[in-house]
């Protein structure tokens, strides 16, 4: 029995080893052989472990790029989501809307679990 992984992408089971890649000849996706999957935990800034649909206060205040407003510091911010870290952009890990600014990208270090 081969012990060549499905493919992560289409889990087919044709996947086959080149070099150092596995290659799925089914949707043409390409993985390292030394691939590890390894979960990303993110945590706030007193490092407990935040997960979608948590609430958080914000740390310290925060300038609104194109804006002259500020997010204060004590700023509540219910139901976030943690980004997957595909989606994570200069450390922007966590989605949320904060009321009176809309939709916005915080760094998990700004903010603490409540």
């Amino acid at each position: 029995m081969s012990d060549t992984p499905n493919c992560p992408n289409c889990d087919s089971a044709y996947a086959y080893a080149d070099r150092d890649n596995f290659i799925c000849p089914e949707c043409a996706h390409e993985w390292p052989v030394n691939a590890v999957e390894e979960e990303v935990v993110v945590r706030c800034a007193n490092g407990n472990v935040l997960e979608s649909g948590d609430s958080v206060t914000v740390i310290r205040d925060l300038k609104v790029k194109g804006s002259s407003s500020v997010v204060k510091v004590g700023t509540k911010v219910k139901n976030i989501r943690v980004l997957d870290p595909e989606y994570v952009n200069d450390g922007h890990d966590i989605d949320c809307k904060i009321d009176g600014f809309g939709a916005m990208k915080l760094k998990s270090s700004v903010v603490k679990r409540i």
